[in-house]
C-alpha cells in the first residue's frame, strides 16, 4: 500500500515526507478556506524540492481553466480534483495540461461510492474521501469492496495508524492529513512515525 501525505506547507515537512518515502505529497493550492492552503510562490518553492521517487499532487477544488494553466507550470505530477465534473471534462483537463488526474469522490453513503464508474476509464486514480472538505469524517471503508481491482483506489477520511492494516486490504493508497497534525500544523514526529509504521507494514506483507 502506498501513502499520500496531504496539506504540506513547509520545506521541512516536504523533505521529511520524501526522505521517509511517502509516495505522494499533496499541496492545497486554490482553497483559501483551508488552514493548509499555500500561495503560488510557496507552492513553487516546495515543489522544486528534490522529490526522488515521491510524486507531487496539486489538490484543487473546482478549479477554473486559468488556475489549471497556472498550476500546470509547477513541478507536479497529478491534479487531484474535487467538484462536479463529467468524464469529458476530466479527459479535457488531462489532455490540455498533460497531467495525471486523481478524481476525488466525496462519500456520504454507499451509493456515492459508485460514482467512480463515471471516471473508471479516464482517472489515473480514484479517491474516495469523506464529505467534509476541511473536516475529516468517518465513512465505512468496506463500501469500496465492490470496486474492481483494476481501479487504483485511494482512501481518505479520518485516517490514523490504527486503521492502516484494515485499509491495506481494501485500497492501493491511503491519503492522510489531519491525523498528522498538532494544533492544525503538520507534526514532523507524527509524519515520521506514520511513515515508519507504514513501511513496517509493507515489509511484513
Amino acid at each position: 500500500m502506498k501513502v499520500k501525505i496531504c496539506g504540506l506547507s513547509t520545506a521541512e515537512q516536504v523533505k521529511t515526507c520524501v526522505n521517509y518515502k511517502a509516495d505522494f505529497c499533496g499541496f492545497i493550492l486554490n482553497y483559501p478556506k483551508s488552514h493548509r492552503f499555500i500561495e503560488f510562490e510557496k507552492a513553487k518553492e516546495l515543489t522544486n524540492i528534490e522529490k526522488k521517487k515521491t510524486r507531487y499532487v496539486a489538490v484543487l477544488v473546482e478549479p477554473k481553466d486559468d488556475e489549471l494553466e497556472k498550476f500546470s507550470k509547477l513541478n507536479i505530477d497529478y491534479f487531484q480534483i474535487y467538484g462536479k465534473y463529467n468524464n469529458e471534462a476530466i479527459l479535457n483537463i488531462k489532455s490540455k495540461f498533460n497531467k495525471k488526474v486523481i478524481v476525488a469522490i466525496q462519500v456520504k453513503n454507499k451509493k456515492d461510492v459508485l460514482n467512480y464508474k463515471n471516471f473508471k476509464n479516464i482517472a489515473d486514480i480514484i479517491l474516495w474521501d469523506s464529505s467534509g472538505l476541511e473536516h475529516s469524517l468517518d465513512w465505512n471503508f468496506d463500501w469500496i469492496k465492490s470496486v474492481p481491482n483494476n481501479i487504483i483506489k485511494m482512501i481518505a477520511g479520518n485516517i490514523n495508524i490504527d486503521k492502516l492494516e484494515k485499509i491495506s486490504k481494501l485500497a492501493d493508497i491511503v491519503d492522510v492529513s489531519s491525523a498528522l497534525e498538532t494544533n492544525k500544523v503538520k507534526d514532523i514526529f507524527k509524519i515520521k512515525n506514520f511513515l515508519n509504521s507504514l513501511n513496517k507494514l509493507k515489509d511484513e506483507n
